[in-house]
């Protein structure tokens, strides 16, 4: 099975998504980008980027910008008792402005209600096609806690909040470029390179790896012996877990799954594919990823802990799986998984599944909690 080469001739993406990379990046190294809509504009930096010691924000005290505040998820404002969890996005402020302090203490992983400082801090919910959500959903594209210090630029017009930009050598990135990156930088994913790589216990196996027109990070599949495109295809989407997979973590089951999907996709004998995502931690990353885990060493079943941080259970996109399974030709899969929402996801974007083939391995003493959490409150079926 080869992937099949594809062009993309609608429009040039390639502009759009580099803008949103340009931003992301500038938010990773905690610089201040300008977030844009039909509306104005709004300077924003990365809050869990800020200094510790209080020093000022750079830019956030130039001409034209207004007063500092921090936006979060719905999720981290509930948790601090000052809006519903179903708010897209909340801007929480104090009269007179916040200082570092302030942000730091409302951002802060560890701490609840009880122990941040909250007199004097109003809330007020974003609207969904706001430059606030823009931000806050840039921070969770740059795999960083979804917490943003934003200030509205006071300068008028888009245009205005563009010129400012330039003037103060900042990046621009529009709300549609960021509400648009996920489907774009999906649709783009191509081939750049396969190999057969003999694995114990399957030695026909073939690893392609696609990467999207940004440049950005590459997922992978593993086709394993020759499967048969016109029938439905055995097939695993495995997110990638750094701890599970390769250090063998016994606080999740990510490597067993791994391992046992390869097994019983050779075994089965009429070949099938794993898709290799790279959607560490169901999505946020990593480090949140680690600072979850942090959380969940103090009482914090696996969800509750994603909802401290201000994540939603569940942040996967499925495009990319999506994207690689079409251009593979494959249109009917038979899915090993435990998770429902796989399959609703695969059929919501035209993948047919036939079945739901259970993959179910034994628990131990450190995951048994994490296992009995997914299974209760995120609906998967052992």
């Amino acid at each position: 099975m080869t992937a099949d080469p594809q062009t993309q001739t609608e429009f040039d993406v390639t502009a759009v998504l580099d803008t949103v990379d340009r931003a992301v990046a500038e938010m990773r190294r905690g610089s201040a980008v300008v977030v844009t809509t039909a509306a104005g504009g709004l300077l924003a930096r990365a809050a869990e980027t800020l200094d510790a010691d209080g020093a000022p924000l750079a830019f956030f005290s130039r001409p034209g910008v207004g007063e500092l505040t921090v936006a979060v998820t719905g999720r981290r404002a509930a948790i601090l008792g000052l809006a519903e969890p179903s708010a897209p996005a909340v801007v929480l402020g104090r009269s007179g402005g916040m200082t570092v302090e302030d942000v730091l203490a409302l951002i802060d992983p560890k701490a609840e209600q009880a122990h941040v400082p909250l007199p004097g801090i109003t809330a007020a919910p974003a609207g969904a096609d706001s430059a606030v959500l823009t931000a806050v959903r840039l921070s969770k594209i740059a795999r960083l806690l979804p917490a943003v210090a934003v200030a509205k630029l006071d300068v008028g017009s888009t245009g205005e909040a563009v010129a400012w930009a330039k003037t103060n050598g900042r990046s621009v990135v529009s709300a549609d470029a960021v509400s648009a990156y996920d489907k774009l930088q999906a649709e783009t994913l191509s081939p750049v390179s396969e190999a057969r790589v003999p694995l114990a216990g399957c030695d026909d196996t073939k690893i392609i790896a696609f990467r999207p027109r940004d440049g950005g990070v590459e997922h992978l599949v593993i086709v394993i012996g020759s499967p048969d495109t016109t029938r439905p295809v055995l097939t695993r989407l495995h997110s990638e877990c750094f701890t599970g997979d390769l250090l063998g973590s016994l606080k999740c089951d990510c490597g067993d799954q791994l391992r046992g999907a390869i097994s019983a996709i050779a075994e089965g004998g009429d070949g099938g594919v794993l898709l290799y995502l790279a959607q560490e931690g169901r999505g946020i990353g990593l480090v949140n990823k680690l600072r979850a885990y942090e959380l969940q060493e103090k009482g914090f079943d696996t969800v509750d802990a994603n909802e401290q941080l201000g994540f939603d259970d569940d942040e996967r996109v499925y495009l990319p799986a999506v994207q690689m399974l079409t251009r593979l030709g494959i249109s009917k899969v038979r899915l090993l998984t435990n998770n429902p929402a796989k399959v609703g996801a695969l059929a919501r974007h035209g993948i047919t599944v036939t079945e739901r083939v259970p993959h179910v391995f034994p628990s131990n003493q450190h995951n048994w909690s994490y296992l009995d959490t997914k299974a209760k409150r995120s609906g998967h079926v052992f």
